[in-house]
């Protein structure tokens, strides 16, 4: 691999290597390699696990309400293969692989080379100076996609938030009453409303029980000035809601599943 090709990658990293026989070891696929411990192999090995424990402890800081099964699904959607395949084309590493012959022909790449890359990539940046620069390289690409992460599963559990803050600020757990029921059995729809202590919330219609309590949620949140909703139906969390960063959501009206 040439100087040039290296400095490149270093210019996109924002790392200067002291051995930059390990950013090249990082960028030789398998394909290309006499041997398969001179591949980025081992390197990617090490680099998911120092990728994970750059996002765990992101995660950890940064919500500090959530529970470990919230932050394990936050971290397995931010190091997914898909996203680290984007984030190494965000890099641009795919286009300085060293690949065998055979793989140069095909019109695009499989994505696993690319995550396979950025992995290998974070490892040779953590031997060759340590956590605080890996995190340096991590960190920027991926903040935004766990605040992405973070909306698109935790606004889907209005009632998770709902019991959070009702626990911790209200000195009591919502109840979810049925007011009335319509419809066949086997299309039956169902309106509940949410009670905390002596206060009754907007109740809300839904095909099955779980959908109806997760709007009503929504609709107590609402009414409590922890979320909010423009005008094309988008909602955020407001700033004392359980976990609220700002990041922008779902829309409410419609994607409450119950999940």
């Amino acid at each position: 691999m040439s100087h040039a090709s290296l400095e490149q990658v270093e210019q996109r990293l924002g790392y200067v290597f002291r051995d930059r026989t390990r950013l090249a070891l990082a960028l030789t696929h398998a394909s290309v390699a006499d041997a398969r411990v001179r591949s980025n192999e081992r390197l990617e090995f090490l680099g998911d696990a120092v990728l994970g424990l750059i996002v765990c402890q992101r995660i950890y800081e940064k919500y500090p309400d959530l529970l470990e099964g919230e932050m394990t699904k936050i971290k397995s959607a931010v190091v997914s293969r898909q996203t680290c395949a984007q984030m190494a084309q965000d890099l641009g590493l795919t286009g300085h692989l060293i690949i065998g012959k055979g793989m140069k022909t095909q019109d695009v790449l499989p994505q696993s080379l690319g995550a396979a890359a950025l992995e290998a990539v974070i490892a040779a940046v953590y031997l060759d100076g340590g956590l605080e620069p890996a995190q340096r390289l991590v960190l920027p690409l991926v903040e935004s996609r766990l605040e992405r992460a973070f909306a698109s599963g935790h606004h889907e559990n209005y009632k998770s938030i709902l019991q959070q803050h009702a626990q911790q600020a209200l000195g009591g757990a919502p109840t979810y009453l049925v007011l009335a029921q319509r419809g066949p059995d086997h299309a039956k729809e169902f309106h509940i409303a949410v009670q905390i202590g002596d206060r009754r919330f907007e109740p809300s219609w839904g095909a099955s029980k779980k959908t109806a309590e997760q709007q009503a949620a929504y609709n107590a949140l609402a009414a409590l000035g922890l979320m909010e909703a423009d005008a094309q139906g988008v909602v955020r969390m407001v700033n004392g809601a359980p976990g609220a960063n700002g990041a922008n959501g779902k829309n409410g009206h419609g994607d409450a599943n119950g999940k």
